[in-house]
């Protein structure tokens, strides 16, 4: 299997999920690794955010699950040397009905990702989950399969109070579904340096959090908003605009994380 699988989610929408997960994905790719991006939201933003149709009724995520095509017929590459896709669109939203009778529903994805583990996911370095704004079903699918959680955090008021249920939620599945699941880091998104605001978010999350807060805080920028109308990640849109910057930046630490992993098990 992958090195590590990783879910980037928040129950709360428009914190910048598929932002993170599209750009950095992008970063670590231009630095070399082989990335995949699967789409588990039925609104498929990082699927055109990529530049893919999320109106493809074959190569989608939930024809996967459904059984219906095998994950190898469904891998689209994008235009990021290194950087693939399993994309998403709008059925995906009418899985947790289809599913209904099965016991098994949650373990849907992570069966996949082990059945075929042995060749075709092997070859990526990460694998990462972009999780709709909820806790439904799809949210639980992915909390199942992943090894490690991103969670980007809004620095706005009430984050934190979402954070808490979110961690709740975390903490439920790890008692009950998957032991091995961790928070691998917490980001800062939508940092405005001029709001006071912001800075306090910053200082209550590394209070509470201490050093699964990542150092690198993604700026508010809007080129970050505008890439995705282009159907590129902002790295290839404006390389050096400060919101692809931090996540370049933020790249580095995700990659200095992976060699503290690999040094401490040795």
């Amino acid at each position: 299997m992958a090195r590590s699988i990783i879910s980037v989610i928040n129950q709360k929408g428009g914190v910048g999920k598929t932002t993170t997960t599209i750009n950095l994905a992008t970063a670590l790719a231009k630095k070399g690794k082989k990335i995949l991006i699967i789409d588990l939201d039925p609104q498929g933003n990082a699927t055109t955010g990529l530049g893919k149709s999320n109106n493809d009724e074959e190569k989608s995520v939930y024809n996967i699950l459904i059984g219906k095509i095998s994950a190898e017929n469904a891998i689209q590459e994008s235009s990021v040397k290194g950087l693939d896709l399993i994309g998403s669109n709008v059925n995906l939203s009418g899985l947790e009905v289809e599913t209904a009778n099965d016991a098994n529903r949650a373990f849907l994805l992570k069966e996949i990702l082990k059945k075929e583990n042995n060749s075709l996911f092997n070859d990526y370095e990460n694998i990462f989950i972009d999780c709709p704004p909820s806790l439904s079903l799809l949210t639980v699918m992915s909390l199942v399969s992943a090894d490690e959680l991103l969670i980007p955090l809004q620095t706005e008021f009430f984050a934190l109070e979402g954070i808490t249920q979110l961690v709740k939620t975390i903490d439920r599945i790890k008692a009950n579904l998957n032991p091995k699941l961790s928070i691998r880091g917490i980001l800062l998104t939508m940092f405005d340096k001029r709001n006071k605001l912001s800075s306090q978010v910053d200082n209550e999350a590394r209070k509470h959090f201490k050093d699964k807060v990542y150092k690198t805080v993604i700026p508010r920028n809007v080129r970050l908003s505008e890439a995705p109308s282009h159907g590129v990640p902002c790295l290839i849109y404006d390389k050096g605009c400060p919101g692809s910057k931090s996540y370049i930046s933020l790249a580095e630490e995700f990659i200095n994380q992976n060699n503290q992993f690999m040094g401490s098990a040795a």
